[in-house]
């Protein structure tokens, strides 16, 4: 890594553009991302609530850079060729290629949620499909999980004439200790939100969802259920685990392609003493910082993670700060109120000034 190289970095997220500013500092980096704006998805409840969105301009967190951003959709890999493929018919080639387009939200195999419900990456549409109702109805938010749990809590305050309802296949917020969910549950009671667990859904419909516990009507479906890795990194050849996210090695390069790296929510990142890292912006951005500075300056150190909270945003006055050991196993410990909304505040902000 001492001469210089062309970097091409695909995806603009937490990971990738962490890793592009970084790497710019040295090389010439082409950024490819459709976006103008950081998705900041974190925020994406604030978004979906109408809260004013706070998604700087990509143009200016590369600033200053040696980055270019090409505002195109990779659609294919030649991995031999070591070029990108795009949706506007171009091919770029590269010297070392940063993958980092991340996750979305599954459900493509339940019926109805690509023609009825509105994921949490269409957090603009969730905002105007309940800003122009003719009157208030119904929201059901479909996942029990961080991203479920903030957007019925957003919504809830922010559309108190709406009711909101929660479904969740498992428990909501059931990975958090016993302190964690039960200051959840209280928010969602004081919030007027109706929680329905252990309550799969099989479909979605125009008027609603059809579950395993029977019909729960809706005006709006809000999908947050899991993530699944973007296929392309398989399409393309590259070794994958059984999520379909790619294989690699201590120093996040692709165990069949050393000339790829794959980062954030795309990799499987196995970290000893650690074990294998969830996805987030929690993980994804380390790995992106890691991997700018080692294209940047040659560090021969592996990637080394250790998790520190998980904090939720409970609508504007409320939060949830759970304490957990570096392997991200609960502590009975938690911070919760206002104090904890700040400290949510604060690590979010954080993470906008740190993607430079």
């Amino acid at each position: 890594m001492a001469g210089q190289q062309h970097i091409v970095v695909i995806g603009a997220g937490y990971a990738g553009l962490s890793a592009a500013t970084r790497a710019g500092r040295r090389h010439r980096v082409t950024l490819i991302a459709p976006e103008s704006r950081f998705l900041n998805r974190v925020r994406a409840h604030e978004t979906a609530a109408g809260r004013p969105e706070h998604r700087p301009a990509l143009d200016r967190v590369i600033r200053g850079r040696r980055v270019t951003h090409v505002r195109a959709r990779a659609t294919g890999l030649d991995l031999a060729a070591r070029t990108v493929l795009l949706d506007n018919g171009e091919a770029v080639p590269y010297d070392t290629l940063v993958y980092a387009l991340g996750s979305r939200t599954a459900g493509g195999s339940v019926p109805g949620v690509t023609e009825h419900a509105l994921t949490a990456e269409r957090a603009s549409e969730i905002r105007r499909r309940i800003a122009g109702a003719p009157a208030p109805g119904t929201v059901a938010v479909v996942g029990g999980g961080a991203t479920g749990i903030e957007l019925a809590a957003e919504l809830a305050e922010a559309h108190p004439a709406w009711r909101v309802e929660i479904v969740a296949a498992g428990q909501v917020g059931g990975w958090f200790s016993a302190k964690g969910r039960d200051h959840v549950l209280r928010v969602f009671a004081r919030l007027g939100v109706r929680v329905r667990e252990h309550t799969g859904v099989t479909a979605v419909t125009a008027h609603g969802l059809s579950t395993t516990a029977g019909t729960v009507p809706a005006d709006v479906v809000a999908w947050a259920a899991s993530m699944e890795p973007h296929p392309l990194a398989a399409e393309a050849g590259l070794t994958v685990d059984p999520a379909g996210r790619a294989v690699v090695d201590a120093y996040l390069r692709s165990v069949s392609h050393p000339e790829v790296y794959v980062i954030g929510d795309a990799a499987a990142v196995t970290v000893p003493g650690t074990g294998t890292l969830r996805m987030g912006c929690a993980t994804a951005q380390p790995m992106g910082r890691y991997l700018g500075r080692r294209l940047a300056r040659g560090t021969s150190a592996p990637f080394a993670f250790r998790y520190a909270v998980q904090c939720l945003s409970l609508g504007r006055g409320d939060g949830l700060v759970q304490l957990i050991h570096g392997d991200d196993s609960m502590r009975p410990g938690a911070l919760t109120g206002a104090a904890a909304r700040l400290t949510k505040a604060a690590i979010v902000k954080g993470v906008v000034l740190a993607l430079r």
